[in-house]
């Protein structure tokens, strides 16, 4: 199958992207966490592709080969948000999948919530909605230490000097610590650690939490309309599977479905299963 680098100028800003699959088909928009890039959906832009899909898998700004605009508000989620739409009008598309993991999966629940004439069908995976990830933590303590690290990366200079010391051992140590045995492989690590080295981008990537403080348009009372898949990893060393729920909760038509073996990183972990799941939700 082949592969497409693509580089787009949208928002005010370059993005660099991976896309796949027959350009007639209808449009998947698949947006990778922290601290990944587009070669995170490597598992799954393949399969996605031989469904029928247009499948094409950004470097969120800051991220890789895609600009890193500076300053702590280029980095809002309406921004974010913005981007994505940027990226589907440069393509010619009105509406769209998206999928999302971690904070693209964040970017993925905006978007739904606050466009949803743009999203065909959203897929989550193992992301808070935006308006319920404080008022859960909140309520539930051993989710609040769980986002300790968010906390420290507000802090200026000293998480990126943390994050970068050791040739990036810190970034690579939560990698292993927070997945099973194997799932991250040498040639992963070399792709990531070139990814973090790019000039500017570990402030950056790590700008996306520093953001949170920043008001954006407020999504709290609104209902979700468009159909949405929310697949989670129970063992997930960050985020606890009673978010799944309370996101779902705001939503009119969507569903649940734990993977009770997989941790944050499931789309790594169980790519078949992943793919599976998302090729009958989005193709289907």
């Amino acid at each position: 199958m082949t592969i497409e680098s693509v580089r787009v100028a949208i928002n005010g800003i370059e993005l660099n992207a991976v896309a796949a699959g027959p350009t007639d088909g209808s449009l998947a928009i698949l947006l990778h966490g922290f601290s990944e890039f587009s070669y995170a959906w490597r598992h799954q832009i393949p399969a996605l592709a031989a469904a029928g899909l247009r499948v094409v898998a950004p470097d969120q700004r800051g991220y890789n080969r895609s600009d890193k605009p500076a300053g702590i508000s280029a980095y809002k989620l309406d921004m974010l948000a913005d981007d994505v739409l940027g990226l589907a009008d440069a393509l010619g598309r009105q509406r769209f999948a998206v999928v999302g993991h971690d904070w693209g999966g964040v970017v993925a629940w905006q978007l739904a919530t606050r466009n949803p004439e743009r999203i065909a069908r959203a897929a989550i995976l193992n992301a808070p909605h935006p308006a319920t990830m404080r008022r859960y933590a909140r309520g539930h303590p051993s989710q609040a230490l769980k986002s300790w690290y968010v906390g420290f990366f507000q802090l200026p200079v000293i998480p990126e000097q943390a994050l970068r010391a050791g040739g990036f051992w810190g970034l690579r140590r939560a990698l292993r610590r927070t997945s099973r045995a194997g799932t991250f492989t040498g040639e992963d690590f070399r792709r990531y650690g070139e990814a973090w080295a790019q000039p500017g981008a570990l402030t950056a990537m790590l700008n996306w939490y520093r953001a949170l403080r920043l008001p954006s348009s407020s999504t709290a009372s609104a209902r979700i309309r468009v159909p949405a898949r929310v697949i989670w990893g129970d063992r997930d060393a960050f985020l606890e599977r009673g978010l799944a729920d309370s996101a779902v909760a705001l939503c009119d038509d969507a569903e649940v479905i734990h993977l009770p073996e997989a941790s944050h990183w499931l789309h790594h972990q169980e790519p078949e299963r992943v793919n599976r799941l998302l090729t009958e939700f989005l193709a289907g």
